[in-house]
């Protein structure tokens, strides 16, 4: 990592979200993250439910099969997490959900 790194040095993450942008304008809108620290990546993430990265992955062209899950929160959040190369950027879908706990039936409390 340069430390003088010029907003320029982010043009390939920055292309690639100003691609999205007009290719994919009607899709729910992410939280985005660019940073210098990783100047090729482009990271979307949605915390609003799993149905929105499940949009993304589908117009991304992303396998379902590539998909990584996992739980963070002691149990409570789950985590989907997919990449997929777009225009020349290291793109990182990554959605959150809480996970459904059952309430106790009967007397149980």
């Amino acid at each position: 990592m340069s430390e003088n790194l010029t907003l320029d040095g982010l043009a390939v993450a920055l292309r690639a979200l100003r691609l999205l942008a007009v290719d994919f304008g009607r899709l729910p809108s992410p939280d985005v993250h660019v940073s210098p620290v990783f100047p090729d990546r482009l990271e979307l993430s949605f915390h609003r439910g799993l149905p929105d990265f499940e949009v993304w992955r589908e117009a991304l062209g992303i396998s379902p099969d590539t998909v990584v899950y996992r739980e963070q929160s002691g149990g409570r959040t789950r985590v989907l997490k997919a990449s997929v190369d777009f225009a020349g950027a290291a793109m990182e879908l990554t959605g959150y959900s809480d996970v459904c706990v059952p309430e106790p039936v009967g007397g149980a409390a």
